[in-house]
């Protein structure tokens, strides 16, 4: 039995106990079988379309998929992302440097110019070359890093 055939039998149980409605407290029965009437039928309203829109969205998601399929053969497409795993990685020489204003890594490749480096976290500018005739004035140990 679903929600509106139990708000209809219900409605059938207060008439058959042949509630006066003029009093107080059949009048409240009366409104509270109407209202139960209403919710049971909006309820059900409700969940067709809930019903509705759940096929509405598996057709989508197989539209989804003939197109994914149409657009992407599926070997074409894997061999396409190991292409682009091995062309990102090959020949790409990074580096780490930590940006002196917040402490951040920052990760880099050779395309960056290491003397204009943007911290991306605090957005400062900073050079992590090293000038050999300024040692004096760089917090780096260069004795530590050629060993």
């Amino acid at each position: 039995m679903d929600i509106t055939e139990k708000s209809a039998y219900l409605k059938g149980l207060y008439e058959g106990f042949g509630i006066d409605a003029s009093k107080p407290e059949g009048k409240l029965i009366s409104e509270l079988v109407n209202l139960v009437s209403e919710m049971a039928e909006k309820i059900n309203n409700l969940e067709v379309e809930c019903h509705e829109l759940r096929d509405y969205c598996e057709e989508l998601d197989q539209d989804l998929g003939d197109i994914e399929e149409f657009l992407y053969d599926d070997e074409e497409y894997e061999e396409y992302e190991e292409d682009d795993e091995d062309d990102e990685l090959e020949g790409t020489e990074y580096y780490e440097v930590t940006c002196p204003s917040c402490g951040e890594v920052v990760c880099f490749d050779e395309s960056v110019d290491p003397e204009h480096i943007k911290c991306p976290a605090c957005g400062q500018y900073f050079d992590c070359t090293c000038d050999p005739e300024n040692c004096d004035n760089c917090d780096r140990d260069c004795k530590k890093d050629e060993e």
